[in-house]
């Protein structure tokens, strides 16, 4: 009896290396797959990690233009204090022909607000009395035998009141643009010596 035989198994075919690719569907090792692309998230983690940018940049130099880029950047929600300018200026000469005009103007609209408000306190005094009874006070003070006394309210009638009020309301016409006129003068001989008043100009906040 023959004893059965166990199979041999079948011997594969050997392929020596190839200097070059096989062609696609044929015999022999098949090139290794080329990989899918990576999306971005992989490649800038990729980059990171090998120490360059995404776009092969050295991740220091990417940092710095970053840090630059935000430093240009604007704050939207700072807010901006506007700057107060200031100029520092000095009167160094004042004309006196100006200030004689302007001393003159301002000198008449004051005699005649003095003759306006001299005129309505008269007749306030008036419609109160005032003038009656002190009036009949001094007239009974001063009466003598003859039966004559001090008539104040002759003396202090309206008339009289406004043409003294407008004597005193013309010298200080005169007096004031005098002196305004004479204190320009004085101010210009001593800021030749002192340099004159310094002011500080500033904008409005």
């Amino acid at each position: 009896m023959t004893s059965a035989q166990p199979s041999q198994p079948q011997a594969q075919p050997h392929y020596p290396p190839q200097a070059y690719p096989a062609p696609p569907g044929g015999p022999g090792p098949q090139p290794p797959q080329a990989r899918p692309p990576r999306d971005s998230g992989e490649r800038d983690r990729a980059a990171r990690d090998s120490g360059r940018g995404p776009a092969g940049v050295p991740a220091e130099d990417e940092a710095e233009d970053t840090g630059h880029a935000s430093a240009r950047r604007p704050r939207t929600n700072a807010r901006t204090i506007p700057r107060v300018r200031k100029a520092r200026l000095r009167v160094a000469k004042i004309d006196p022909w100006s200030v004689m005009k302007v001393s003159f103007l301002l000198s008449i609209a004051l005699g005649i607000c003095t003759i306006v408000a001299v005129s309505v306190l008269w007749m306030v005094l008036d419609a109160m009395g005032v003038f009656s009874s002190i009036g009949a006070t001094l007239g009974e003070a001063t009466e003598s035998a003859d039966g004559g006394g001090f008539d104040l309210e002759s003396f202090l009638s309206l008339p009289r009141v406004l043409l003294f009020t407008s004597v005193i309301a013309a010298i200080d016409v005169v007096l004031a643009t005098a002196l305004a006129t004479l204190a320009a003068f004085v101010y210009n001989l001593s800021a030749g010596f002192v340099g004159g008043v310094e002011l500080t100009l500033a904008e409005d906040e």
